[in-house]
């Protein structure tokens, strides 16, 4: 089996990969905890059960599927869930979690029916390359954050940090990255973001843990505690609704993605192996509203892994096999700093800028579309909403030029649940 450079798949890049991607996604170990918290969840059971939940899916997802891809609790999905329905709403946590299994339930059966497949296939192929790239800019955006080069202004909304003695750390590991890319040395991320955390030890920025192994946690306090029938009161609807529609497009465009970086597309643009991701995607959300976390979702941080050439179910296995590990190495894994995960994040970013060169940006009904879909998933931090606003603007630009017949029943369907989005 040939990776997209010709090169033969073997063993050693697989689980490089594997550890890559976890290295890049490790840190909802420790945020989405920190998050869910806030509702009155206990903390040492969420880090237990954000361990389990990425790591079983994640395995589960290589195992049947036979794609490097990771799953673990949703970023922002998380948020909403914790100061949106809980805290905002006073929504009970057990409820909040029924709502989350119930919005997973949901997306099962339209999967089954092959709904959520047919949305993709409706899709214009230019638009699917902006979807790509725009998640690639939103990578690297995060990068940088993390990095601290790009910060908040209240005059400009974002500017230029000042570069921090921890930035210089992550810049000689992106540069050590982009050096070894131009050498084809395999595994550069892995071996950029061990680097940075050895390089940020050694300068004393980053400390060792007082203990590398903990078995104190525990899961019993939030695991199987979801109430289902009491989200299914008709009040609950629209909390039911928003967390499908961000869930449903956050993990199409992500998927999207990763499938083009990952050689899964076919030569008629499709994705094969899509509508069992996406089933898998929605079981994980079921079991992880069960073992008590917020919605699980498919991780663009897999890009990583990807680009590290992993290309196969053994890179997901490898990933999900850290997650169990690391339930017992927490104190281990908190050594890694964001600002060492930063470069990889920044190359990624890079790597999936190659699609832009897919898009015809000389036609005005799939270019403009694609520029707004690259533009806002990046600058609204969601890529849900940066879908809603493109998949709006194609189809507004057809009724403009009398082209309303070319869009298709599916495209009225994106179109509607897209409003509904924003009404919501």
């Amino acid at each position: 089996m040939l990776n997209k450079n010709g090169e033969k798949i073997n063993l050693s890049t697989e689980i490089i990969a594997g550890f890559t991607t976890f290295l890049t996604m490790a840190y909802i170990i420790f945020v989405n905890p920190q998050i869910l918290s806030a509702t009155g969840m206990n903390k040492t059971a969420l880090i237990a059960v954000t361990c389990l939940v990425s790591g079983l899916v994640t395995i589960f997802t290589g195992l049947l599927t036979n794609t490097p891809i990771a799953m673990a609790p949703g970023m922002g999905l998380n948020a909403y869930f914790a100061y949106t329905l809980v805290i905002n709403q006073k929504i009970s946590w057990q409820i909040a979690l029924g709502i989350v299994f119930i919005s997973g339930l949901f997306f099962f059966l339209l999967t089954l029916v092959g709904l959520r497949e047919k949305l993709v296939q409706a899709i214009p192929k230019d638009l699917l390359n902006g979807i790509a790239v725009g998640i690639g800019v939103f990578i690297a955006f995060i990068g940088l954050q993390n990095l601290g080069i790009i910060v908040k202004n209240p005059a400009t909304m974002v500017a230029a940090g000042p570069i921090s003695k921890t930035a210089l750390i992550g810049l000689a590991g992106l540069l050590l990255i982009i050096l070894l890319e131009i050498k084809k040395i395999k595994g550069s991320l892995l071996i950029g973001i061990i680097f940075s955390t050895l390089l940020g030890l050694i300068l004393g920025y980053s400390r060792l843990p007082k203990q590398i192994i903990s078995f104190n946690l525990h899961i019993s306090e939030i695991f199987g505690k979801l109430d289902i029938l009491g989200a299914l009161k008709i009040g609950f609807l629209a909390p039911i609704f928003s967390l499908m529609f961000i869930d449903l497009f956050d993990s199409i465009g992500s998927l999207i993605g990763l499938a083009h970086e990952a050689d899964l597309v076919d030569e008629k643009g499709n994705i094969p192996k899509l509508n069992s991701l996406l089933a898998v995607d929605a079981g994980a959300t079921m079991f992880g509203a069960i073992a008590g976390t917020s919605t699980t979702t498919t991780y663009i941080e897999s890009a990583a892994g990807i680009e590290s050439g992993g290309r196969t179910g053994l890179t997901s296995i490898t990933t999900g096999l850290l997650f169990l590990i690391a339930i017992a190495f927490v104190p281990l894994l908190s050594i890694v700093p964001p600002y060492a995960t930063a470069p990889a994040l920044i190359m990624v970013g890079f790597f999936m800028m190659k699609n832009i060169i897919k898009i015809n940006f000389q036609d005005m009904e799939v270019g403009f579309p694609s520029f707004i879909i690259i533009i806002m998933i990046a600058l609204s931090y969601s890529i849900s909403t940066g879908l809603a606003f493109g998949f709006l603007s194609f189809s507004l630009i057809k009724i403009m030029r009398g082209k309303i017949r070319e869009l298709s029943i599916t495209m009225w369907v994106i179109n509607i649940l897209s409003i509904l989005f924003f009404v919501v």
